[in-house]
């Protein structure tokens, strides 16, 4: 029989098979776990629901514990819970495996728990501190997004300036060209009038020269 593999969860669906991973609940992702993984889990969900009001809930393979945004969330795994808290700042402690930037203003910590006794200050601390600063943070986010892009947004010219500049940069160039030629036909006047005169003036001289070689033979023969 066909089927197909889940994008999310990679399981295997026999065609007509009805699928959907993204319903799964606390209990179907906690109810495998050994005791001291199991109390683990429900000493961090004590932990955060204590901190106020938000949303707690299964996506996927993890539970989410969310205010506006996401601030902490749980993923199960066998031999240990996957703990990953939000924060605006780097922290270090032996249970943080890794921890990498998620967003603009938001850093994330990832730390394995394996036992109840783990869930206490500092990480304790960390969840409460991700919960208060969650809205906040994600709003600075926004704010740094739009005025990152609000530089960008003056740069770009309107299609009505831009034609208005094709328009000027098109006049500007038919005012130069008839300007270059007005200057060439004055330049071609000015050389016509010139060779006119040096025309004329080279007729006018000719008689002359003439006459003083005629005056200047006859006063030798006398």
């Amino acid at each position: 029989m066909a089927g197909r593999e889940c994008y999310h969860c990679k399981q295997w669906v026999e065609e007509g098979e009805a699928h959907n991973c993204w319903t799964t609940t606390e209990e179907a992702l906690t109810r495998d776990l050994p005791l001291d993984l199991r109390e683990a889990w429900e000493r961090v969900r004590e932990t955060a629901a204590d901190f106020g009001e938000q949303r707690i809930y299964a996506s996927l393979n993890s539970i989410m514990f969310s205010r506006q945004a996401c601030y902490c969330f749980v993923r199960p795994k066998t031999k240990f819970l996957e703990l990953c808290l939000f924060l605006g700042r780097s922290v270090t402690a032996p249970q943080l495996r890794r921890s990498a930037l998620a967003s603009k203003t938001k850093i994330a910590h990832l730390f394995h728990i394996r036992h109840r006794d783990e869930v206490e200050p500092p990480i304790t601390d960390w969840m409460r501190e991700a919960y208060e600063q969650s809205d906040a943070l994600s709003a600075r986010a926004k704010a740094i997004g739009r005025s990152a892009s609000a530089p960008a947004a003056s740069k770009v010219a309107s299609p009505t300036v831009v034609k208005a500049r094709t328009r000027t940069t098109s006049k500007a160039s038919s005012r130069a060209k008839s300007g270059a030629r007005a200057t060439a036909t004055a330049a071609g006047g000015r050389t016509k009038a010139t060779a006119s005169v040096k025309r004329k003036t080279g007729r006018k001289a000719a008689p002359k020269v003439a006459a003083r070689t005629v005056r200047k033979k006859a006063g030798r023969q006398r």
